[in-house]
């Protein structure tokens, strides 16, 4: 499966300024909260939260549980269930680093569902399915599709009717179930990192420190207030309709643009 990903204008994936119809460039802080670090705030953490916390920016886990192929492959559906074009390379958070150490380490739940393989086994089912389908319809792999020809294959498995070619694995488990894993892995390695609390303007650990003022939804002194800016989601993806029309009203600009979501 070792392909060459296809590479196109990341610029046509880029948010979209309303009134000049520009592209928004990445930024190294995106979000309604620039300057805001969550982790200037460690002093007030104790030593295990802190340790804990800087550990998610400083110590990338290796691959163990993909093979390259596989975390190549996962990396580039990743960028499209959650992308992050909105996010300079070097502030990108790693998600199939995390997905993998969970998997490598058998971390679940707590539970299965009757009707799907263990965590592991979806993944690479989902993995043969995608390239099966890729195949069948584009007649290439799914590294070597344009953009939005792996968001129409992605799509197609989101809305429950996936594309020709891998009936047989569908028949192993779930499709809105695996989707779902997928997603929720996807979500849960982004929001636990510091850098996705700055994008959203979190104060962090509550302990020892504690929030104050929750009850009536008022700044902590520490943090900061939201300056939103308005953005369109990019033509080169797949959004939903409602979803484009409200884009600029979402809290999170990189959620914004998926195709897939």
């Amino acid at each position: 499966m070792t392909e060459k990903r296809n590479h196109e204008n990341p610029k046509q994936r880029w948010p979209i300024e309303p009134e000049t119809h520009r592209a928004l460039p990445p930024r190294e802080q995106p979000g309604y909260y620039p300057g805001y670090r969550t982790l200037d705030q460690q002093k007030a953490w104790d030593e295990a939260t802190r340790r804990k916390v800087l550990e998610r920016v400083e110590k990338i886990p290796p691959i163990r549980f993909f093979t390259a192929d596989e975390a190549q492959l996962m990396a580039v559906i990743a960028d499209h269930l959650l992308p992050q074009d909105d996010r300079v390379p070097a502030r990108k958070i790693p998600i199939v680093p995390g997905i993998d150490e969970k998997l490598f380490h058998g971390r679940t739940e707590g539970y299965r569902f009757e009707k799907m393989p263990s965590n592991g086994n979806a993944y690479r089912l989902g993995f043969k399915a995608v390239e099966q389908m890729a195949m069948k319809s584009y007649g290439k792999s799914f590294l070597q599709l344009a953009w939005v020809e792996q968001e129409e294959l992605l799509k197609s498995i989101h809305d429950g009717k996936p594309k020709a070619g891998a009936d047989e694995i569908w028949a192993q488990m779930e499709l809105h179930r695996f989707w779902a894993l997928w997603m929720q892995d996807c979500i849960g390695i982004y929001y636990a990192h510091p850098w996705a609390w700055d994008e959203i303007g979190f104060g962090g650990p509550a302990y020892p420190r504690a929030y104050m003022r929750l009850e009536n939804g008022e700044r902590e002194p520490w943090e900061v207030n939201e300056k939103r800016y308005e953005w369109e989601a990019p033509e080169a993806v797949l959004s939903d309709p409602d979803e484009k029309e409200t884009a600029t009203h979402s809290e999170h600009p990189a959620q914004g643009q998926g195709g897939t979501h």
